[in-house]
């Protein structure tokens, strides 16, 4: 993430209380409460938040974990495609004899 997209998530977040605030005060609710009650909803939407990033992070569905992946099964099959027709059958009777 750039550090623009990190300024403009804060912004974005900051505004979204600020209209979460004017909403529930144009539905009837005093500015103590209508207060109270977009913290609220700001504190449950960090949460939520956090626990998808909590889940993705522990079932490894993070960008890094899948480009590091993608890389490791790139470079083995680059290094299978290199190697000889006789390197071949030699591995193929390593892995069948149990070595």
């Amino acid at each position: 993430m750039r550090r623009i997209d990190a300024i403009g998530i804060g912004l974005g977040v900051f505004v979204a209380g600020g209209l979460a605030y004017a909403g529930l005060q144009l539905i009837g609710l005093d500015g103590q409460n209508a207060g109270i009650w977009s913290q609220f909803l700001l504190v449950v939407g960090l949460i939520g938040w956090l626990a998808t990033y909590l889940f993705r992070a522990g079932s490894k569905k993070m960008t890094y974990h899948q480009q590091r992946e993608e890389y490791e099964k790139a470079f083995l099959q680059k290094r299978l495609d290199e190697l000889t027709p006789e390197e071949l059958a030699k591995i193929q009777a390593e892995i069948e004899s149990g070595n």
